[in-house]
């Protein structure tokens, strides 16, 4: 029997932390194999804000360099990913008694003048009397400030990062958990066992990246046998998303008097998500779901902004995930620094590389830093590469997203604006491969509600690695808050009967 070969990366985690370092690592020349637990994005990297931002509160701890960098990549990462990424105003109204207007106003300040702006328009100061931002709020605010910063369609940018480094040539395995790691003549020994099957194999590699978010410590812990490892600061966040309460585009940036801020954004078509929430979390992050506690804080808050009261039976979801914060000693949850901190290991001759924080704005940034560490060990291959290089289905101009509905449209002309916009939303240029040489939408096979149609959900099966309703519906495209359970029910049911002819036929 062949001996197997030996990878110059392995990465534990499937997150943006993860999937971005396996796309950078690749194409500069090295080979990758990166293992994900679970379905990617599905832990942290799908729970966040949406929010592509500089972190306007992070100005207030001084974190000048983490917002400096952040804001650079807005815009860069808008040109990678035209599709999933773009620009977003908010407004920001003035309450009095809370941060006073100078400070805002110099926060701000820096906000258009250290970060390379060059298509985000600037700030501007607004008349809530008679702006229409002013409308669905109380009347009590009659100043606002306006500011850019950008939306992200978080689970798909994991999704196209992945997607792209297995373009590329690196070895993308979900449903696969590492259960032994062990220093072995100058590599890695790493065991996986696969989590459909219970299936166990040995793969080596001369250098691993622990990506693996709110679990770095317990891999550190549990398959590497360290004891009383302690390096991150878990803080669960969580959203609830209601029925739109306005029709603006602009996205609200709501300060409460606990010193704490929340957002109110525009989502999905015909919703409002709010968040988020700042508190420490002490389970297992598996097990991570809004509390009531939480439920009322948002509801509440928000009711302080908005003149029709938001109310718990205005609610159609809610996620919650855990941050996996850096533990700088902050004493409380929003204080704990989202920088990010890459800590090498070396003992025994093979290299580990922890990854420690982070935020999905930065990840490209951080993935770039993780491969000055890896080249330090493994040797020079490629040059830094990705902020010129559009993700999957992001080749064309950042303004021109219209455009390519358009060609969309004309390509296929049985698709409404509607339809056409959201797969463009999505896949961007690739939606044109998704549907294929379809005339009709009869060609795209078996509808299951609110536009999803099969020709899609094979699409996410074979390059996008769904497996479950849930990765389809919740992860890839959102569509289960326009769905019906029994519409939801019937697709888990079509998934497992293609994902079970697939097994029959490799056997």
């Amino acid at each position: 029997m062949s001996e197997s070969p030996i990878h110059d990366i392995f990465i534990i985690g499937g997150g943006i932390n993860g999937c971005g370092i396996a796309r950078d690592a690749v194409g500069r020349g090295y080979s990758v194999c990166l293992a994900e637990m679970d379905d990617l994005a599905s832990g942290t990297s799908s729970g966040s804000t949406k929010l592509i931002h500089g972190g306007l509160r992070y100005l207030e701890h001084y974190e000048f360099r983490l917002v400096r960098e952040a804001l650079m990549e807005r815009e860069v990462l808008w040109k990678m990913a035209p599709h999933i990424i773009w620009p977003m105003r908010f407004v920001l109204p003035y309450a009095k008694g809370l941060r006073p207007a100078w400070l805002i106003r110099l926060g701000l300040f820096l906000y258009d003048y250290i970060g390379g702006r060059k298509l985000l328009p600037p700030t501007k100061t607004l008349d809530m009397r008679t702006d229409p931002a002013g409308k669905p709020l109380k009347p009590l605010f009659s100043k606002a400030f306006e500011y850019s910063d950008g939306w992200v369609n978080d689970a798909r940018l994991v999704v196209l990062n992945a997607r792209d480094a297995a373009d590329r040539g690196a070895d993308i395995r979900t449903r696969t958990k590492v259960i032994g790691l062990r220093r072995e003549g100058g590599h890695w020994a790493i065991l996986l066992e696969d989590q459909r099957n219970g299936a166990v194999e040995e793969v080596k590699a001369r250098l691993v990246v622990n990506a693996s978010g709110p679990w770095v410590d317990s891999v550190l812990a549990g398959p590497l046998g360290k004891q009383g490892v302690h390096n991150v600061r878990l803080v669960q966040g969580s959203h609830i998303v209601v029925r739109k309460k306005f029709d603006d585009p602009r996205a609200y940036f709501f300060q409460n008097r606990d010193g704490r801020i929340m957002f109110a954004i525009p989502y999905e078509e015909d919703f409002t998500l709010i968040g988020t929430t700042d508190r420490d979390y002490k389970g297992d992050p598996h097990d991570v779901k809004i509390s009531e506690t939480e439920t009322g804080y948002l509801c509440a808050a928000a009711s302080e902004y908005f003149a029709q009261a938001v109310r718990r039976e205005d609610i159609v979801w809610t996620y919650s995930a855990v941050r996996p914060l850096y533990d700088d000693g902050a004493s409380k949850a929003q204080e704990a620094t989202r920088d990010y901190v890459l800590k090498a290991d070396d003992a025994g001759g093979a290299p580990l590389i922890n990854v420690f924080g982070g935020k999905i704005t930065t990840y490209r940034r951080l993935a770039e830093s993780m491969l000055e560490k890896i080249e330090a060990h493994l040797g020079k291959r490629g040059k830094p590469w990705t902020a010129t290089a559009a993700l999957p289905g992001g080749d064309f101009f950042k303004t021109g997203f219209d455009a390519q509905v358009e060609n969309l449209k004309r390509a296929h002309p049985f698709l409404d604006a509607g339809h056409a916009r959201r797969l463009t939303r999505l896949y961007g240029t690739r939606a044109h491969v998704l549907l294929g040489q379809a005339h009709s939408l009869a060609e795209l096979g078996r509808n299951f509600g609110a536009d999803l149609y099969e020709a899609e959900v094979r699409y996410l099966m074979d390059d996008e690695w769904a497996e479950t309703a849930e990765d389809v519906l919740w992860r890839r495209t959102k569509r289960s808050l326009h769905m019906s359970e029994g519409q939801r029910q019937a697709l888990d049911e079509f998934m497992r009967s293609v994902s079970a002819e697939k097994s029959a036929a490799a056997e």
